[in-house]
């Protein structure tokens, strides 16, 4: 368990699936690339999100984070990754969510702080992580936390 300024992070477990799930639409309320249509990329990441509670798969870990009452705050889904340049092996913040109502409370901060410490546990070379552009909260967060853009995706819908 981790504590930083009062909030708490566990691995999830099965009581938790509805919580997280729950949380999917956080990842599309911000203006989407033109081409996205909310609901579609929605049911995108909750398919991928559920597959991941499912399935268990080797390399993937979700955790949970409470405050001191409890109360889930909002969760984070790591994956350890090969890095496609240098075969080191990264860890990749695949997805990471704050429950509406406890943003600017430190729950983002908390949960890459603890994205941080378990790379350095993992032996990562980096952490890594993708996040949409017109997503401006999250963006100045990990700006914030001394991330920055390493490559841009680039999209053209073909008609």
């Amino acid at each position: 368990m981790d504590a930083q300024s009062g909030i708490h992070i566990r691995l999830a477990d099965a009581g938790d699936d509805d919580f997280i799930l729950g949380l999917v639409d956080r990842f599309v309320d911000f203006e989407l690339p033109r081409w996205r249509r909310r609901g579609e990329t929605a049911e995108g990441i909750r398919r991928d999100i559920a597959r991941h509670l499912r399935e268990q798969p080797a390399g993937s870990h979700l955790f949970v984070a409470e405050d001191d009452d409890g109360e889930r705050v909002g969760f984070l889904h790591l994956m350890l990754m090969t890095d496609f340049f240098t075969g080191a092996q990264n860890c990749h913040i695949s997805d990471l969510a704050t429950a509406p109502g406890h943003e600017g409370k430190g729950v983002g901060s908390a949960l890459l702080a603890y994205s941080e410490r378990f790379a350095r546990e993992h032996h990562c070379r980096h952490v890594t992580l993708a996040v949409f552009e017109g997503n401006a909260r999250a963006r100045s967060l990990y700006e914030s936390k001394g991330y920055g853009i390493e490559l841009l995706r680039m999209v053209k819908p073909v008609k």
